[in-house]
């Protein structure tokens, strides 16, 4: 990092330290938008299985398990999933699409496959973003994308995306995992909560069956 871009990020730092913050640039509006639809769900309640590392999404979402089975890689395979038929209420995902090493439709139609009849299809991605392991990248989807990959499903509840040009900037700051401030006057709170549908960072579905 130059020094232009290290006295930046300092200043970015001292003028957020005192902040109460929330999560960081790529995710404070889409997890500020889930928040916002979980609360106007058809279902709440129910039995989860969270994939891969994903039941962060559980409390976002406001949901009511009565179970939560993670699903975590590689012991399980969103590709094959080790479940039957129509016995979960709800199938989750935060940022894993992007990292299936096989067809997305075929990870899509699995969890359709586990889902009770009226159960919810959840997933986070990202289409616009540097390349990144864990362990390796394959995909990236438009918001167009996910509904394509949802279509057998009976209803798309909300598909959609969040990004623009100046998070980039904010990362090549070295800003990109550091909390957002909730204060609504702060540039970089104001640069979180800017989306231009052209620019989709980060986009997400969710689908009943």
């Amino acid at each position: 990092m130059n020094l232009y871009r290290k006295v930046r990020k300092e200043l970015w730092w001292l003028s957020i330290r005192r902040l109460a913050r929330g999560p960081h640039i790529t995710r404070y509006f889409m997890y500020d938008r889930l928040k916002a639809v979980g609360k106007r769900l058809p279902k709440r309640a129910g039995r989860v299985l969270a994939i891969s590392r994903s039941a962060n999404l559980v409390e976002l979402l406001g949901l009511e398990p009565s179970e939560i089975v993670q699903a975590d890689y590689p012991k399980y395979n969103i590709l094959s999933l080790a479940f039957e038929d129509e016995s979960f209420d709800f199938v989750l995902s935060d940022q894993v699409l992007e990292h299936i090493e096989g067809s997305p439709q075929q990870a899509i139609d699995e969890c359709r496959r586990v889902l009770k009849p009226g159960g919810l299809s959840i997933h986070t991605t990202c289409f616009i973003n540097p390349i990144h392991g864990s362990p390796s990248d394959f995909w990236r989807f438009t918001p167009a994308a996910l509904s394509l990959l949802h279509r057998q499903f009976a209803e798309i509840i909300e598909c959609d995306g969040w990004g623009n040009e100046d998070v980039w900037s904010v990362v090549r700051d070295g800003m990109r995992h550091k909390g957002v401030p909730h204060a609504t006057w702060h540039p970089l709170h104001r640069i979180a909560m800017r989306n231009d549908p052209l620019w989709p960072i980060v986009t997400w579905v969710i689908a009943r069956k």
